[in-house]
């Protein structure tokens, strides 16, 4: 009988140290992707959502269209989503951000819009009494205020980014998922734990950034106040730094 050979990489093991020394580069250029493609459509999505969730709370008419038209675009398949967007984009890294950011509006509109229905009335009435006009009422006091929902909608919308780009392997722009679905395809074990387990790494990671971009936004929050007491407090705080 054969002795079973030395090599991780030829017994073909799951957990194989190897793999990581000799394929460094191809997981750091499929790690810089796999961010770059989650980064900008949520970006983007973002920038998308925050116009309608600002429109849908002015024309409480829109609400119901605006959030009826976000889900049904989340419910369609990642698949399906890719194929209707593929005579548009062709198979490029544009059509795999524009279908995130399409999933991640509902996430978005929907917490930012309940973001800015809770801010209370009092620090509303109080911003009117000290002069404050619609604009700067709405980016010194109802947006501050709105920060703690729209960061956990935003939170939730890059976690499933992150899983989600890795459909993208479809078109060739998946980031990790190239590497899993080659994988899968090879049934080389160790590329598609390796793969999978940075991806939960790069959601873990992403999801405590924005944590902590949560606490330096809401310093009110971190100084142990009750949540009315804080919200109360932050016009004041805000207009005595601002003329």
């Amino acid at each position: 009988m054969t002795a079973p050979p030395d090599d991780c990489l030829a017994r073909n093991d799951w957990i194989c140290g190897d793999y990581l020394s000799t394929r460094r580069q191809i997981l750091l250029d499929a790690v810089g992707q796999h961010v770059q493609l989650t980064v900008v459509s949520v970006g983007l999505g973002l920038v998308i959502a925050l116009p309608l969730a600002l429109l849908a709370r002015r024309r409480r008419w829109t609400v119901g269209p605006v959030l009826g038209l976000t889900t049904v675009i989340y419910t369609i398949p990642s698949l399906a989503m890719f194929s209707l967007l593929l005579p548009v984009y062709g198979l490029s890294a544009t059509l795999v951000v524009v279908g995130l950011a399409l999933y991640s509006l509902t996430l978005l509109v929907r917490n930012i819009l309940a973001g800015l229905d809770g801010v209370p009335a009092a620090a509303k009435e109080a911003a009117r009494g000290m002069g404050y006009g619609p604009m700067r009422q709405l980016l010194t006091v109802e947006l501050p205020l709105a920060v703690p929902a729209a960061m956990a909608g935003l939170r939730i919308a890059t976690v499933s980014a992150v899983a989600l780009t890795t459909v993208g392997a479809i078109v060739g722009y998946g980031g990790l998922g190239n590497l899993i679905y080659a994988g899968m395809n090879s049934y080389f074990k160790a590329q598609v734990l390796t793969a999978s387990v940075l991806c939960v790494l790069i959601a873990v990671a992403f999801d405590l950034l924005l944590l902590g971009l949560e606490r330096l936004l809401t310093p009110w929050r971190r100084a142990g106040r009750s949540p009315r007491a804080a919200r109360g407090r932050r016009p004041l705080a805000a207009s005595g730094r601002r003329t």
